[in-house]
Protein backbone atom coordinates (compact mmCIF):
# COMPACT_ATOMS: atom_id res chain seq x y z
CA UNK A 1 0.00 0.00 0.00
CA UNK A 2 3.03 2.07 0.34
CA UNK A 3 2.41 3.55 -3.31
CA UNK A 4 -1.10 4.68 -2.14
CA UNK A 5 -0.34 6.05 1.06
CA UNK A 6 -0.42 9.67 -0.22
CA UNK A 7 -3.81 9.21 -1.52
CA UNK A 8 -5.01 6.93 1.45
CA UNK A 9 -3.71 9.39 4.14
CA UNK A 10 -5.99 12.18 1.78
CA UNK A 11 -9.11 9.85 1.87
CA UNK A 12 -8.65 9.08 5.76
CA UNK A 13 -8.10 12.91 6.33
CA UNK A 14 -11.62 13.80 4.77
CA UNK A 15 -12.86 10.73 7.35
CA UNK A 16 -11.20 12.27 10.16
CA UNK A 17 -12.23 15.66 9.78
CA UNK A 18 -15.94 14.82 9.25
CA UNK A 19 -15.90 12.60 12.14
CA UNK A 20 -14.25 15.25 14.52
CA UNK A 21 -16.88 17.84 13.05
CA UNK A 22 -19.96 16.28 13.82
CA UNK A 23 -18.70 15.09 16.90
CA UNK A 24 -18.40 18.95 17.99
CA UNK A 25 -21.68 19.57 17.02
CA UNK A 26 -23.49 16.99 19.25
CA UNK A 27 -24.95 17.76 22.66
CA UNK A 28 -22.85 19.13 25.23
CA UNK A 29 -23.70 15.87 27.32
CA UNK A 30 -22.87 13.23 24.79
CA UNK A 31 -19.87 14.45 23.32
CA UNK A 32 -17.41 13.50 25.49
CA UNK A 33 -18.30 9.69 25.57
CA UNK A 34 -18.61 10.11 21.83
CA UNK A 35 -14.83 11.47 21.81
CA UNK A 36 -13.82 8.98 24.15
CA UNK A 37 -14.57 5.76 21.83
CA UNK A 38 -13.80 8.04 18.62
CA UNK A 39 -10.28 8.81 19.59
CA UNK A 40 -9.38 5.15 21.25
CA UNK A 41 -7.25 4.44 18.19
CA UNK A 42 -9.45 2.71 15.49
CA UNK A 43 -8.37 2.24 12.20
CA UNK A 44 -11.61 3.28 10.39
CA UNK A 45 -11.54 0.56 8.79
CA UNK A 46 -15.10 0.29 7.69
CA UNK A 47 -15.51 4.11 7.04
CA UNK A 48 -12.07 3.48 4.33
CA UNK A 49 -14.17 0.34 2.82
CA UNK A 50 -16.56 2.83 1.87
CA UNK A 51 -14.37 5.47 0.32
CA UNK A 52 -12.27 2.51 -1.19
CA UNK A 53 -15.16 0.99 -3.19
CA UNK A 54 -17.27 4.24 -3.91
CA UNK A 55 -13.87 5.38 -5.81
CA UNK A 56 -13.34 1.79 -6.84
CA UNK A 57 -16.71 2.52 -9.25
CA UNK A 58 -15.94 6.03 -10.28
CA UNK A 59 -17.31 8.37 -7.66
CA UNK A 60 -15.08 11.34 -7.00
CA UNK A 61 -16.80 13.78 -5.06
CA UNK A 62 -16.04 14.37 -1.26
CA UNK A 63 -19.42 13.89 -0.47
CA UNK A 64 -18.37 9.96 0.30
CA UNK A 65 -17.23 11.61 3.81
CA UNK A 66 -20.42 11.77 5.65
CA UNK A 67 -21.55 8.31 4.30
CA UNK A 68 -18.17 6.81 5.70
CA UNK A 69 -18.31 8.60 9.24
CA UNK A 70 -22.04 6.93 9.44
CA UNK A 71 -20.03 3.73 9.27
CA UNK A 72 -17.61 5.24 11.84
CA UNK A 73 -20.36 6.34 14.26
CA UNK A 74 -22.16 3.38 13.91
CA UNK A 75 -19.79 0.92 15.00
CA UNK A 76 -17.96 3.18 17.79
CA UNK A 77 -22.34 2.79 18.60
CA UNK A 78 -21.70 -0.97 19.02
CA UNK A 79 -19.11 -1.15 21.04
CA UNK A 80 -19.70 1.23 23.43
CA UNK A 81 -23.04 -1.26 24.13
CA UNK A 82 -20.46 -4.42 23.43
CA UNK A 83 -18.32 -3.26 26.10
CA UNK A 84 -20.99 -3.16 29.08
CA UNK A 85 -22.46 -6.08 27.74
CA UNK A 86 -19.08 -8.10 27.87
CA UNK A 87 -18.11 -6.37 31.37
CA UNK A 88 -15.37 -5.26 29.59
CA UNK A 89 -12.81 -2.44 30.99
CA UNK A 90 -10.55 -1.99 28.43
CA UNK A 91 -10.82 -1.24 24.32
CA UNK A 92 -7.78 -0.73 22.57
CA UNK A 93 -5.57 -1.00 25.90
CA UNK A 94 -7.49 2.28 27.64
CA UNK A 95 -10.44 2.36 30.04
CA UNK A 96 -14.22 1.30 28.15
CA UNK A 97 -16.23 4.42 28.21
CA UNK A 98 -17.94 2.95 30.97
CA UNK A 99 -15.53 2.79 33.62
CA UNK A 100 -14.55 6.46 32.68
CA UNK A 101 -17.85 7.63 32.55
CA UNK A 102 -21.03 5.90 33.61
CA UNK A 103 -23.72 2.62 32.37
CA UNK A 104 -26.24 5.32 31.72
CA UNK A 105 -24.33 7.78 30.20
CA UNK A 106 -22.25 5.31 27.63
CA UNK A 107 -25.50 3.16 26.67
CA UNK A 108 -27.42 6.57 25.71
CA UNK A 109 -24.35 8.05 23.54
CA UNK A 110 -23.83 4.55 21.55
CA UNK A 111 -28.02 5.27 21.11
CA UNK A 112 -27.59 9.22 19.59
CA UNK A 113 -24.40 8.01 17.46
CA UNK A 114 -26.77 5.40 15.99
CA UNK A 115 -29.38 7.78 15.42
CA UNK A 116 -26.90 10.61 14.30
CA UNK A 117 -25.07 8.03 11.90
CA UNK A 118 -29.05 6.99 10.84
CA UNK A 119 -29.88 10.28 9.87
CA UNK A 120 -26.82 11.36 7.87
CA UNK A 121 -27.54 7.87 5.61
CA UNK A 122 -31.06 8.86 4.66
CA UNK A 123 -29.48 12.66 4.01
CA UNK A 124 -28.32 10.97 0.70
CA UNK A 125 -31.63 10.30 -0.39
CA UNK A 126 -31.18 6.75 -1.42
CA UNK A 127 -33.57 4.21 -0.14
CA UNK A 128 -31.75 0.92 -0.32
CA UNK A 129 -28.93 2.87 1.31
CA UNK A 130 -31.29 3.17 4.38
CA UNK A 131 -32.51 -0.32 4.33
CA UNK A 132 -28.99 -2.19 3.97
CA UNK A 133 -27.52 -0.16 7.32
CA UNK A 134 -30.61 -0.74 8.73
CA UNK A 135 -30.69 -4.62 8.33
CA UNK A 136 -26.52 -4.49 8.98
CA UNK A 137 -27.80 -2.89 12.30
CA UNK A 138 -30.35 -5.48 13.02
CA UNK A 139 -28.22 -8.48 11.91
CA UNK A 140 -25.70 -7.27 14.18
CA UNK A 141 -27.75 -7.35 17.10
CA UNK A 142 -29.23 -10.47 16.43
CA UNK A 143 -25.55 -11.91 15.95
CA UNK A 144 -24.84 -10.23 19.39
CA UNK A 145 -27.98 -12.21 21.25
CA UNK A 146 -27.06 -15.25 19.30
CA UNK A 147 -23.58 -15.15 21.37
CA UNK A 148 -25.16 -14.02 24.96
CA UNK A 149 -27.30 -17.25 24.19
CA UNK A 150 -24.67 -19.46 23.59
CA UNK A 151 -22.57 -17.91 26.36
CA UNK A 152 -25.55 -18.66 28.61
CA UNK A 153 -25.89 -22.39 27.60
CA UNK A 154 -22.11 -23.14 25.97
CA UNK A 155 -23.96 -25.16 23.32
CA UNK A 156 -22.70 -24.56 20.20
CA UNK A 157 -21.20 -25.82 17.04
CA UNK A 158 -18.92 -24.47 14.24
CA UNK A 159 -22.13 -23.41 12.33
CA UNK A 160 -23.81 -21.61 15.24
CA UNK A 161 -20.15 -20.37 15.68
CA UNK A 162 -20.00 -18.57 12.07
CA UNK A 163 -23.75 -17.17 12.67
CA UNK A 164 -22.70 -15.88 15.68
CA UNK A 165 -19.65 -13.87 13.75
CA UNK A 166 -21.38 -13.13 10.72
CA UNK A 167 -23.67 -11.78 12.60
CA UNK A 168 -21.63 -9.21 15.29
CA UNK A 169 -18.96 -8.51 12.65
CA UNK A 170 -19.75 -9.12 8.83
CA UNK A 171 -22.98 -7.72 8.08
CA UNK A 172 -21.44 -4.01 9.17
CA UNK A 173 -18.41 -4.58 6.76
CA UNK A 174 -20.66 -5.59 3.83
CA UNK A 175 -22.66 -2.93 4.47
CA UNK A 176 -19.95 -0.64 4.45
CA UNK A 177 -18.98 -2.11 1.18
CA UNK A 178 -22.35 -1.77 -0.69
CA UNK A 179 -22.77 1.20 0.25
CA UNK A 180 -19.67 2.52 -1.16
CA UNK A 181 -20.56 0.95 -4.58
CA UNK A 182 -24.60 2.36 -4.15
CA UNK A 183 -23.15 5.89 -3.64
CA UNK A 184 -21.44 5.32 -7.27
CA UNK A 185 -24.68 3.95 -8.93
CA UNK A 186 -23.26 0.91 -9.65
CA UNK A 187 -25.50 -1.79 -11.52
CA UNK A 188 -27.08 -4.55 -8.67
CA UNK A 189 -24.60 -7.22 -9.57
CA UNK A 190 -21.94 -4.68 -8.56
CA UNK A 191 -23.52 -4.27 -5.68
CA UNK A 192 -23.52 -7.63 -4.72
CA UNK A 193 -20.59 -8.24 -5.19
CA UNK A 194 -19.48 -5.49 -3.04
CA UNK A 195 -21.20 -6.76 -0.70
CA UNK A 196 -19.82 -10.48 -0.96
CA UNK A 197 -16.43 -9.11 -0.49
CA UNK A 198 -17.41 -7.57 2.83
CA UNK A 199 -19.05 -10.84 3.96
CA UNK A 200 -16.18 -12.58 3.65
CA UNK A 201 -13.70 -9.95 4.50
CA UNK A 202 -15.92 -9.38 8.08
CA UNK A 203 -16.15 -13.17 8.36
CA UNK A 204 -12.21 -13.65 7.67
CA UNK A 205 -12.03 -10.73 9.79
CA UNK A 206 -13.71 -12.14 12.96
CA UNK A 207 -11.63 -15.30 12.70
CA UNK A 208 -8.52 -13.62 12.62
CA UNK A 209 -9.66 -11.23 15.70
CA UNK A 210 -10.75 -15.11 17.71
CA UNK A 211 -7.19 -16.43 17.18
CA UNK A 212 -5.58 -13.55 17.87
CA UNK A 213 -7.04 -13.84 21.62
CA UNK A 214 -5.46 -16.72 22.37
CA UNK A 215 -1.61 -15.74 20.80
CA UNK A 216 -1.31 -12.31 21.19
CA UNK A 217 0.58 -10.94 23.75
CA UNK A 218 -0.81 -8.61 26.19
CA UNK A 219 1.49 -5.85 25.57
CA UNK A 220 0.16 -5.55 21.59
CA UNK A 221 -3.27 -6.43 21.92
CA UNK A 222 -4.25 -4.34 25.51
CA UNK A 223 -5.78 -7.31 26.92
CA UNK A 224 -4.60 -10.49 28.50
CA UNK A 225 -4.25 -14.00 26.31
CA UNK A 226 -7.90 -16.23 26.69
CA UNK A 227 -10.15 -12.84 27.51
CA UNK A 228 -12.42 -14.58 25.65
CA UNK A 229 -12.57 -18.06 27.45
CA UNK A 230 -12.29 -15.98 30.78
CA UNK A 231 -16.65 -14.27 29.40
CA UNK A 232 -16.88 -17.97 28.42
CA UNK A 233 -17.23 -16.82 24.52
CA UNK A 234 -16.84 -20.12 22.68
CA UNK A 235 -14.86 -19.41 19.51
CA UNK A 236 -13.44 -21.63 16.80
CA UNK A 237 -10.09 -22.01 18.86
CA UNK A 238 -11.66 -23.23 21.81
CA UNK A 239 -14.28 -24.99 20.08
CA UNK A 240 -11.29 -26.79 18.00
CA UNK A 241 -9.95 -27.98 21.33
CA UNK A 242 -13.06 -28.67 23.32
CA UNK A 243 -13.32 -31.24 20.16
CA UNK A 244 -10.17 -32.75 20.46
CA UNK A 245 -11.22 -33.59 24.38
CA UNK A 246 -12.54 -37.14 25.49
CA UNK A 247 -15.98 -36.69 26.44
CA UNK A 248 -15.57 -36.20 29.93
CA UNK A 249 -12.55 -34.11 29.86
CA UNK A 250 -14.87 -31.58 27.57
CA UNK A 251 -17.92 -32.05 29.51
CA UNK A 252 -16.10 -31.00 32.92
CA UNK A 253 -13.92 -27.90 30.97
CA UNK A 254 -17.65 -26.53 29.68
CA UNK A 255 -19.06 -26.87 33.07
CA UNK A 256 -16.15 -25.05 34.34
CA UNK A 257 -16.64 -22.07 31.97
CA UNK A 258 -19.97 -21.95 32.14
CA UNK A 259 -19.44 -21.64 35.90
CA UNK A 260 -16.38 -18.83 35.45
CA UNK A 261 -14.52 -20.98 38.40
CA UNK A 262 -11.42 -21.43 36.06
CA UNK A 263 -8.00 -20.51 37.93
CA UNK A 264 -5.75 -17.75 36.19
CA UNK A 265 -3.25 -20.54 35.68
CA UNK A 266 -6.16 -22.94 34.60
CA UNK A 267 -6.71 -20.67 32.05
CA UNK A 268 -3.37 -20.18 31.05
CA UNK A 269 -2.53 -24.22 30.72
CA UNK A 270 -5.96 -23.99 28.01
CA UNK A 271 -4.45 -21.02 26.18
CA UNK A 272 -1.29 -23.11 25.93
CA UNK A 273 -2.63 -26.33 25.00
CA UNK A 274 -4.73 -24.14 22.04
CA UNK A 275 -1.91 -22.96 21.31
CA UNK A 276 0.59 -26.28 21.12
CA UNK A 277 -2.19 -28.12 19.36
CA UNK A 278 -2.55 -25.55 16.61
CA UNK A 279 -6.19 -24.40 16.92
CA UNK A 280 -5.13 -20.71 16.56
CA UNK A 281 -3.21 -21.92 13.39
CA UNK A 282 -6.49 -23.62 12.18
CA UNK A 283 -8.79 -20.74 12.95
CA UNK A 284 -6.12 -18.63 10.46
CA UNK A 285 -6.11 -21.51 7.76
CA UNK A 286 -10.05 -20.62 7.69
CA UNK A 287 -9.53 -17.12 7.35
CA UNK A 288 -7.60 -17.35 4.78
CA UNK A 289 -10.55 -19.60 2.99
CA UNK A 290 -13.07 -16.56 3.16
CA UNK A 291 -10.14 -13.68 2.38
CA UNK A 292 -9.93 -15.85 -1.01
CA UNK A 293 -13.18 -15.66 -1.66
CA UNK A 294 -13.09 -11.90 -1.09
CA UNK A 295 -10.55 -11.59 -3.30
CA UNK A 296 -12.36 -13.05 -6.29
CA UNK A 297 -15.25 -10.81 -5.83
CA UNK A 298 -12.89 -8.48 -7.22
CA UNK A 299 -12.21 -10.11 -10.36
CA UNK A 300 -13.99 -8.18 -12.84
CA UNK A 301 -14.60 -4.89 -11.31
CA UNK A 302 -12.10 -1.63 -12.73
CA UNK A 303 -8.55 -2.23 -12.10
CA UNK A 304 -6.60 0.80 -10.28
CA UNK A 305 -5.62 2.10 -7.10
CA UNK A 306 -8.51 1.37 -4.96
CA UNK A 307 -8.59 -2.41 -6.18
CA UNK A 308 -5.07 -2.86 -5.30
CA UNK A 309 -5.78 -1.58 -1.63
CA UNK A 310 -8.70 -3.44 -1.50
CA UNK A 311 -6.20 -6.78 -2.33
CA UNK A 312 -3.83 -5.09 0.21
CA UNK A 313 -6.58 -4.67 2.80
CA UNK A 314 -7.20 -8.37 2.23
CA UNK A 315 -3.86 -9.43 2.87
CA UNK A 316 -3.38 -7.24 5.76
CA UNK A 317 -6.56 -8.78 7.39
CA UNK A 318 -4.84 -12.08 7.53
CA UNK A 319 -0.82 -10.70 8.89
CA UNK A 320 -2.80 -8.80 11.60
CA UNK A 321 -0.95 -9.20 14.94
CA UNK A 322 -3.54 -7.00 17.02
Amino acid sequence: MSQHAERLARELAGIETFLRQETERLPELVRPVAAHVLDAGGKRFRPMLTVLFARLLGHASDDVFPLAASLEFLHSATLLHDDILDGASLRRGKAAAHVVFSRTETILAGDALLALSNRLVADYGIPRMVAMLSEAVLRTVVGEIEEIAACRELDLDEAGYLSIITGKTAFLIQAAAGVGALLARAPDETVTRAEEFGLNMGIAFQLVDDALDYTSPPEVSGKPAGSDLREGKLTLPLLGYLGSLPADGRADLLARIKEKSLSDAEIEAVVAAIRADGHADATRERAAQYVAQAERCLDGLPAGWAAEVLRESLRYVLARQK
